[in-house]
């Protein structure tokens, strides 16, 4: 009678395992040394053809708010930072100019204050066509030194505490479990929360700029540590026993070699989060990307073969 038998070849003793869940911890690539903390490395992500959102620039740093006078019109929006009338301050919401001469020491404008006693300034604004008088110890900052409405958002993601995915992967990242190579892996946020998968929102508020930001995962690019990465848009499909050896509908690999030949016998697979981080205030709007969240995990895959007895 010959019988068959399934053996794993993976260049170590292991059990097969297939499939079961995992998750894995994460990889920090910079320590920074003064507080021990993790140090996210943040940047655009290359483009790609499939991309449904995109960067959409810094925002103009001078605008106007009809909402510091309680009103609703004339509509918010960006404005010259510099005319005629003087520089803009985001503060005052109106042209500051000093005044040439500074009137008399009995001018009411000195608010109690003596000539050299600081300044008075001109203040227009022209939406809504209001001149008034300001003292002012130091000179107003004008808007064009502060940060833009991008620079506050990203005040804002900083408080959101975005994180990389806890990975969800089968075979499972154990000594004791191997994959094979042909039959279906599958990847998946696990354990997910509005730090790791959004929609997570924050405000930030410098220089005069209040910015309201909502951050969503865009997509986890899988890199899978045979030279392949997967994109996959959103979190990704958790593995159930009861789906057998179907291949994941929205998140999955085919090994087509052995891990054997890889360092320590495993394929090192990295998941690299893409968010999208969408931005509104001083009356703009805008989009930031963002992909510098990454967490690391190993596999072990081998190869099956058939044996006759």
């Amino acid at each position: 009678m010959r019988q068959l038998v399934v053996a794993v070849v993976a260049g170590l003793l292991a059990t097969l395992v297939w499939p079961i869940p995992a998750s894995a911890d994460t990889t920090c690539q910079l320590i920074d040394p003064t507080t021990g903390r993790c140090v996210i490395r943040v940047e655009p992500p290359p483009p790609h053809a499939d991309d449904g959102a995109r960067d959409t620039g810094a925002g103009q740093r001078c605008y106007f708010d009809p909402k510091r006078f309680n009103q609703t019109t004339p509509s918010a929006g960006p404005v010259p930072c510099t005319k005629d009338f003087g520089y803009w301050s985001n503060h005052y919401m109106c042209y500051i100019k000093a005044l040439q001469p500074q009137p008399p020491a009995t001018d009411p404008a000195w608010r109690g204050h003596q000539p050299g006693d600081g300044a008075v300034y001109d203040c227009y604004t022209p939406q809504t066509q209001v001149n008034v008088y300001i003292w002012s110890q130091n000179q107003p900052p004008g808007a064009l030194a502060g940060p833009s409405p991008r620079e506050v958002a990203e005040i804002a993601i900083d408080q959101m505490d975005l994180r990389a995915v806890d990975i969800g992967i089968t075979p499972e990242p154990s000594a004791n479990s191997v994959g094979i190579v042909g039959m279906p892996v599958w990847m998946w946020a696990a354990n997910p929360d509005s730090h790791t998968v959004g929609p997570i929102s924050a405000a930030a508020s410098a220089g005069g700029i209040t910015i309201n930001a909502t951050a969503r995962l865009h997509r986890v690019s899988w890199s899978m540590g045979d030279g392949t990465t997967v994109r996959c848009s959103g979190r990704g499909t958790p593995y159930q026993a009861s789906y057998g050896k179907k291949e994941s509908p929205d998140c999955g690999h085919v090994y087509t070699t052995s891990s054997s030949r890889k360092p320590h016998g495993t394929y090192t697979v990295t998941a690299t989060s893409d968010w999208v981080v969408q931005w509104s205030g001083a009356g703009q709007t805008g989009t930031i990307r963002l992909n510098g969240l990454q967490r690391s995990t190993s596999i072990t895959i081998g190869e099956a073969q058939v044996l006759v007895q």
